[in-house]
């Protein structure tokens, strides 16, 4: 049977190009390595009666247009707000910033009033650059190098764009794509709690430290999240994140998709510098008009094509493309609720994301042992309770507590990852009881996931979540590489729809979405 399309990775990007490709009437095959679809959005039942987001936690980068456009509520989408984020102090104190921003206020105001003024005319300049930088998200990055006039009217407004900002918002944003997260905020703020928590955001998925040029930029690429067309809004999905990818997959098997589960991709197979279909693991050949990559570029062309298909310079691009992964994940079933020192009892609190990051230098700590290919003893770890808002995870009184952790580097000096696992699990754990005594005694499962587990299982290369990282030089006309950032690849007829492209990573789904329409365009073209 000849199909369409054929798309590898039943990831939620591969997914989301799928149910477009066929609603547009195309003939459609997704092929999942894995037995359960979502990649790394995923929901799974680690241990009787718990299920675990396993690697991706929360929502907020899901393009509107994507639940809007698929019908994704109809399929079973339900969005959970998830209502700040508390950070714990080693001196007993607290900093908990919610969604209410007069409260927010009052609280920064306990910490520095200077902080709570400040906090308005942040909160505005972010706003007013996410709205510059939303629409750029959705759009196919324009190659500056080309000769298509398309592209350069596309680069020329966006030029227009950026003049028409105030020159406040202007220099906010070069700041933004330059700076570290600490200088960025240094200008701002004086709380160190404060500016130790939102910078955090610029280093997820990173291997650089909150003092390193560039990270600025990220915390942007975090602050666009919407719910409900509200900015800067973070959430669960009901039953887990792998119920994204369920109804991402419902809407394309609504439309046509076929997608199979365990069947793992051996290699594109190709004629004269086209693809022409895949070989599986298990010998079977299917015939494809094109094909499409959900995975990373190292997977793709690494793995599954012959190097002596592609061009030598284009192979130097990818040897030079980062990975570098440098986080984990540690999921816990538990008995009961982790009780803080500083703010004891089961409040609101704990219904936000919960943040290990009391300082600046505790960050940069962090990051300087996984510069030297240790995992941090130390580390920063962000943390939500999804039962406290989704009881359907667990049994009746006990509750999930999933743990994103940094730093994790995927290279280690000494030792492998193998025998470093449970000590990394350790650490995180003893980390926690600093702030929540009470973690030791109520945890009845415990999942750590390293760099190489990241890599190992779901695929991703060198344990990096986003699919290479989201640095300046790796972002819009250079992701993945110079001249090949607009989904197509140096194999005619074989394209890319994952988190390797623009715009990147996250649960966002806008890479498959602009993957499909390109792909779409250009098969109409062709006709």
């Amino acid at each position: 049977m000849r199909y369409d399309a054929i798309i590898i990775g039943g990831g939620h990007n591969g997914l989301t190009a799928a149910a477009y490709l066929a609603r547009a009437g195309r003939h459609v095959l997704v092929l999942e390595r894995r037995p359960v679809l979502g990649g790394a959005a995923v929901t799974e039942e680690l241990t009787p009666g718990f299920r675990f987001s396993v690697c991706s936690y929360v929502v907020s980068l899901l393009r509107p247009e994507i639940i809007f456009e698929l019908d994704l509520a109809r399929h079973g989408l339900a969005i959970l707000p998830l209502d700040g984020t508390f950070t714990p102090m080693p001196t007993g104190d607290y900093l908990w910033r919610v969604n209410d921003h007069a409260t927010t206020r009052r609280e920064i105001a306990r910490h520095s009033r200077l902080d709570a003024e400040a906090y308005d005319e942040y909160g505005k300049t972010m706003v007013n650059l996410a709205r510059f930088v939303k629409p750029i998200l959705s759009m196919t990055p324009p190659d500056p190098l080309g000769r298509n006039p398309r592209d350069l009217m596309t680069l020329a407004s966006i030029v227009k764009r950026f003049r028409s900002l105030s020159e406040k918002d202007r220099r906010s944003l070069l700041q933004l794509m330059t700076m570290s997260a600490a200088d960025f905020l240094d200008q701002w703020f004086e709380t160190d709690v404060l500016k130790a928590t939102m910078s955090a955001s610029g280093i997820i998925g990173t291997f650089l430290g909150v003092r390193s040029p560039g990270t600025a930029y990220v915390l942007l690429h975090h602050y666009m999240g919407e719910i409900d067309g509200s900015v800067r809004s973070w959430g669960f999905s009901r039953g887990g994140t792998g119920a994204i990818s369920l109804a991402i997959a419902a809407a394309a098997r609504e439309a046509g998709a076929e997608i199979r589960t365990e069947t793992p991709v051996a290699r594109i197979r190709t004629n004269h510098q086209r693809a022409t279909g895949v070989v599986l693991e298990n010998g079977t050949e299917l015939d494809a008009g094109v094909v499409v990559s959900s995975v990373d570029p190292r997977a793709t062309f690494m793995k599954f094509l012959d190097a002596r298909d592609l061009p030598s310079d284009f192979i130097q691009d990818l040897e030079h493309y980062k990975f570098r992964g440098s986080s984990g994940k540690v999921n816990l079933a538990l008995d009961a609720l982790p009780e803080f020192s500083s703010r004891p009892g089961s409040g609101p609190h704990l219904r936000g994301a919960l943040s290990i990051s009391p300082s600046l230098d505790y960050m940069e700590r962090a990051y300087d042992q996984a510069k030297y290919g240790e995992f941090s003893r130390r580390p920063y770890i962000d943390m939500v309770i999804p039962t406290l808002t989704d009881s359907s995870l667990a049994p009746p009184g006990k509750h999930i507590l999933s743990c994103f952790v940094q730093y994790a580097p995927y290279k280690l000096a000494r030792g492998s990852w193998d025998d470093q696992r449970e000590a990394f699990g350790d650490a995180v754990v003893e980390t926690l009881a600093e702030y929540a005594p009470n973690i030791q005694r109520i945890i009845r499962y415990r999942q750590v996931l390293t760099p190489l587990d990241l890599e190992r299982e779901f695929g991703l290369s060198e344990g990096n979540i986003f699919h290479g990282e989201l640095t300046l030089e790796q972002l819009f006309f250079l992701r993945p590489a110079p001249g090949w950032a607009q989904y197509a690849t140096p194999i005619r007829n074989l394209w890319m729809c994952g988190a390797g492209t623009h715009p990147g990573g996250g649960i966002m789904g806008a890479p498959g979405r602009n993957a499909a329409r390109r792909i779409l365009g250009q098969t109409r073209s062709d006709h």
